[in-house]
């Protein structure tokens, strides 16, 4: 999904990471960027700048925290989900089209995540119809139960004092997942055994 490596701002040190897609072609999720696109929106006092709409910002910011394997840092993330609805919310529509959304860009199950643990975690106000409507992207009981031991395990600060001995296994379970919900098998074989056996790079 990206075109380039992430660029960072030598004295700012501020990130440029440019994508052409929020997932990669070979993820089993398939959001059309071209519908992100179509439905973006301009960036007020900036001629030429858009930004993705309210629903999509979401959307996307959940695709990104739930897909990924580095949850080191992703309390700050799910802070960002909870930032964004709790701004969004008060817009007439938003929430009838962030569901609306989800499923017309196969984020469902994204969605379903990102609702459940902002409320769950963050006492984000979601009205109960909406986290009803989220369960469309809700899996099946017993991977549900397992994604609730690892998420609020791996979405806690990274301190002794909230982890428990199971805290790193959470984290690395997820950070497995997070590579096979992006490639299929054969791929993702060839991709774990080059970086088995790569030499390790030195930070220089």
């Amino acid at each position: 999904m990206h075109e380039l490596p992430p660029m960072r701002h030598i004295i700012r040190q501020t990130v440029i990471d440019v994508h052409h897609a929020i997932l990669p072609e070979t993820a089993r999720l398939k959001p059309d960027s071209a519908k992100l696109r179509r439905s973006a929106v301009p960036l007020e006092g900036k001629k030429g700048l858009f930004v993705f709409s309210p629903a999509d910002m979401v959307l996307h910011s959940a695709t990104h925290l739930f897909h990924d394997g580095e949850l080191e840092h992703g309390l700050r993330d799910l802070v960002d989900l909870d930032t964004l609805l709790r701004e969004f919310s008060p817009q007439a529509g938003f929430w009838d089209m962030l569901v609306e959304r989800a499923a017309e860009l196969d984020l469902r199950r994204p969605l379903y995540y990102a609702l459940r643990y902002t409320a769950h975690l963050l006492g984000t106000p979601v009205p109960p119809q909406v986290l009803q409507a989220s369960e469309a992207g809700k899996p099946v009981p017993v991977i549900d139960r397992l994604m609730d031991a690892l998420f609020v395990r791996a979405l806690c600060p990274d301190h002794s004092s909230v982890a428990d001995r199971l805290t790193p296994i959470a984290r690395r379970v997820l950070y497995v997942r997070s590579h096979w919900l992006r490639m299929p098998p054969l791929l993702l074989f060839y991709h774990l055994t080059i970086k088995a056996f790569r030499p390790g790079r030195s930070e220089d």
